[in-house]
């Protein structure tokens, strides 16, 4: 590849180069650091698309990197899709910087291969494009987000005709078709007004909203007399600056959900999320305006998603009149066995509950009790859909589908993790327990009380730029020359290292074969069931190390995680 300083250089020569875009690279011309980051290397286009800070460069967010991806995109369905110029593109986007500009620019690039593209009037979730794509019957959809992360972030979201996530397979077709286009400054592209006039771009509005609806309104688990009721529950809504905010309010309208106290403050798109110091409802810091508003009416139970809506966060009081809020493993266990408890057994059978190998064991007890199979899926919602599209053709039947990261699909009109499914459903399962006298809380003590006392816990560490790159790779090299044998005095039982797709049984010496894709991906299964994953995160500069055990108690649990954590902080350090 040309060295950086070379790519720099044409970019600051070219006379076209975008206003906003030059201005930013004349301030960057006394800080060579910041510029190699920005040039060093092409933006990493992965298995879900491309996420990265928003700048000038190769390695950066901005017209020329979205157009170049868009022209790829466009050379890869013309061969691999049929009828692609009138079954077009749809093409979604959130409340971030940047995000219609580029769902325009989407447009443009794709007008000139004479692909009809349909955007949205105004921002919407991710699920809502899942959906629209199946709707609407377009060979791809492209959504516009960087999900939870930073302010100065965005991201370029690519979705096949099922409406899932596209597959590793098809990333790396695209990414061929992406690399044939040498110059991204040279992307050729159609003005919008032409686009407009030739009808190759379409506004859409409410019609996919509505029909969204619909469909959500049949996931509900209510008997009719009921759904028709007033519900007695007192809910506070946060959808934190981003897209949820009317879908999600519709939503428990349509089940007469009614009192319902918004986080006003976060009520409206704000791309700095300036209410928190992160927009993403794992953080607990996310629900603070949520838990005070909850205090102030006496809320039962706090919702919160995140800016694209495909996550959502739970809050419910404790006893002290202090709001708890859920794991996503805790209420992803809650969800699975309010859908099976109030699910007709008919419809159960050959169903199927979809979690990722690092989503808490509970789930699969949980499902086991049912008689519903657990199907583990490699880490991202993708995988979780590629499974339900190929249920489609094996006529299994998709239950419930979660990941530890706050994800959840309940029915499968959508095909990604959709927060306004589980917002929904979660404030009925809520209303559910009430009625019998309990909170959330109390079911999730008696699912541990049947179950055993199931707990997780996660610990990332960011690495950014170039060096924090190189030395995640380091750490992952290093796990797997130097394999443990032990951990926190518990022997390994077998190592399960998706890279070379091997389950190693250490004891008996063996090794088989797994089943599901390539990944940079190690977990060790230990002696007493407990387990530790290392992975790389696909969309964020960070190496992350999961842990799960299940003990007699919840003291018990804690005991052996904490021990865990301690145990792995010391192997980590070594190559910090």
């Amino acid at each position: 590849m040309v060295n950086w300083q070379e790519i720099y250089e044409k970019w600051k020569s070219y006379k076209q180069l975008d206003s906003s875009l030059k201005i930013q690279l004349e301030k960057m011309e006394e800080k060579p650091a910041e510029l190699e980051d920005a040039f060093y290397k092409e933006l990493t286009f992965g298995t879900g698309g491309m996420r990265g800070v928003l700048g000038p460069g190769l390695n950066r967010m901005n017209i020329y990197t979205v157009r170049k991806a868009v022209y790829g995109l466009a050379n890869y369905l013309k061969v691999n899709c049929v009828n692609v110029r009138d079954r077009g593109v749809v093409v979604s986007y959130d409340s971030r910087y940047m995000s219609k500009e580029f769902a325009v620019e989407t447009a443009k690039v794709l007008g000139t291969f004479g692909i009809k593209t349909y955007v949205f009037d105004a921002l919407r979730p991710t699920p809502v494009l899942s959906f629209a794509v199946r709707y609407l019957g377009t060979v791809a959809g492209v959504m516009i987000t960087a999900s939870h992360n930073p302010p100065e972030y965005n991201g370029f979201k690519v979705y096949n005709e099922d409406g899932g996530q596209i597959t590793p397979k098809e990333a790396k077709a695209i990414i061929t078709a992406i690399q044939e286009m040498d110059d991204e400054l040279r992307v050729p592209y159609m003005e919008q007004d032409e686009l407009e006039q030739k009808e190759l771009l379409n506004w859409i509005g409410s019609a996919i909203d509505n029909a969204y609806l619909d469909r959500l309104k049949d996931i509900t688990k209510l008997e009719s007399e009921e759904l028709q009721q007033e519900k007695d529950m007192q809910i506070v809504f946060t959808p934190l600056h981003g897209t949820a905010h009317h879908l999600v309010m519709e939503g428990l309208n349509q089940l007469h959900f009614t009192k319902v106290d918004v986080v006003e403050e976060q009520a409206k798109p704000d791309p700095e999320f300036s209410t928190v110091e992160s927009p993403n409802p794992e953080e607990h810091q996310a629900f603070t305006m949520a838990i005070e508003k909850g205090k102030q009416n006496n809320a039962e139970i706090l919702i919160g998603t995140d800016p694209d809506a495909d996550r959502l966060g739970v809050a419910v009081p404790e006893e002290n009149g202090e709001y708890r809020v859920l794991t996503g493993n805790q209420l992803g266990a809650l969800l699975l066995d309010y859908i099976l408890s109030t699910s007709d057994k008919a419809l159960l059978t050959n169903g199927r509950m979809l979690k990722t190998i690092v989503t808490s064991e509970l789930g699969r007890a949980v499902a086991d009790n049912y008689g519903i199979k657990t199907i583990n899926t490699l880490t991202g919602f993708k995988y979780i859909g590629e499974k339900i599209h190929q249920f489609d053709e094996t006529g299994e039947t998709f239950i419930f589908g979660y990941e530890e990261s706050y994800g959840y699909l309940i029915s499968s009109f959508s095909r990604d993790k959709d927060a306004i499914q589980a917002a929904v459903m979660a404030v009925e399962m809520a209303y559910y327990w009430k009625k019998q006298g309990k909170t959330l809380l109390d079911a999730l003590h008696d699912l541990y009380e049947k179950y055993g006392f199931y707990l997780e816990g996660l610990r990332s560490f960011t690495l950014k730029g170039k060096e924090g790159t190189e030395k995640i790779k380091e750490i992952m090299d290093g796990v797997r020359r130097n394999p443990l044998s032990a951990i926190a005095g518990i022997q390994v039982e077998k190592v399960e290292d998706y890279a070379a797709s091997e389950r190693i049984f250490i004891q008996q010496n063996t090794v088989e074969k797994m089943e599901l894709p390539q990944e940079n991906v190690v977990k060790y299964i230990l002696e007493d069931d407990s387990w530790v994953c290392l992975r790389p995160s696909g969309t964020e500069p960070k190496i992350k190390c999961y842990y799960g055990v299940c003990g007699d108690t919840s003291v018990d649990s804690k005991e052996r995680l904490k021990k865990l954590e301690t145990a792995m902080g010391h192997v980590l350090k070594q190559y910090m």
